[in-house]
């Protein structure tokens, strides 16, 4: 059985990830927190190609929220074979302006979260693990900017390095039973309150003269889960050779 639940899979790059691993004949559970009608036009997508899918909610910034996903994996899955940690939040916010709660509900939801749900889910993960084999696989989104900080965007730079190192600590303590990478977007989809005018400088920027897709990150969340066997620990860039030149 292939089973996975992906975070914040209702809109943009987590529906991408969802869409192509329903295709590909994973059992997907979407996860989901304001966007209701979203998920459920995701979990309806892939049944109409003949997957099978299903939506869990929760507030991935309280505990609470984690503790209610966690349940709702247990209710669907007896197994899971891939947790793929897509959900985040990226707003900006002056280092002279950050309060604390602005800091705590960054880290929360970037950087506890994926903790959380990988720590509770470990059972599963790990269920039925046939000699220490590799079976399961942690997929982390990460970004670029965990390595290159942008002005105006330290706590969320700060809460993707974390989360940098802990794919690369749980690939060292869970391994060879359970897998853990990392992928680290660039430019695949758009804030939308970026300007065509600031979209074609970046854009720019980028060595291949293009930003990515969604699905471009998709397909190797969908790689590294089912023929990446031996990758264990990395962060792999999909930025179109952005980080090179960042």
């Amino acid at each position: 059985m292939k089973r996975a639940l992906v975070t914040g899979a209702s809109r943009r790059v987590g529906r991408a990830i969802a869409l192509e691993l329903g295709k590909s004949g994973w059992d997907v559970l979407v996860h989901y927190h304001h966007s209701r009608e979203a998920a459920a036009e995701v979990v309806a997508a892939i049944e109409a190609a003949g997957g099978r899918a299903a939506s869990v909610s929760g507030d991935l910034s309280t505990v609470e929220g984690c503790e209610q996903v966690v349940a709702g994996v247990r209710t669907r899955f007896e197994g899971l074979e891939l947790l793929v940690n897509n959900a985040s939040v990226f707003e900006p916010m002056p280092f002279e302006e950050t309060d604390l709660a602005y800091w705590d509900w960054m880290c929360s939801v970037n950087l506890r979260a994926p903790f959380l749900l990988a720590r509770d889910l470990l059972d599963l993960l790990g269920a039925g693990d046939l000699g220490g084999q590799s079976r399961a696989c942690v997929v982390n989104l990460c970004d670029i900017g965990a390595e290159r900080p942008v002005r105006g965007f330290t706590a969320y730079s700060v809460s993707k390095a974390g989360l940098v190192m802990l794919t690369r600590a749980m690939a060292v303590e869970l391994a060879p039973a359970i897998r853990t990478v990392g992928v680290a977007p660039g430019q695949v989809a758009w804030p939308e309150d970026y300007s065509p005018e600031k979209r074609k400088a970046l854009a720019a920027r980028i060595p291949m003269g293009r930003a990515g897709t969604p699905e471009d990150v998709a397909r190797l969340v969908r790689f590294l889960a089912m023929e990446g066997d031996y990758l264990n620990g990395v962060i792999v860039p999909v930025d179109g050779g952005l980080h090179v030149r960042y």
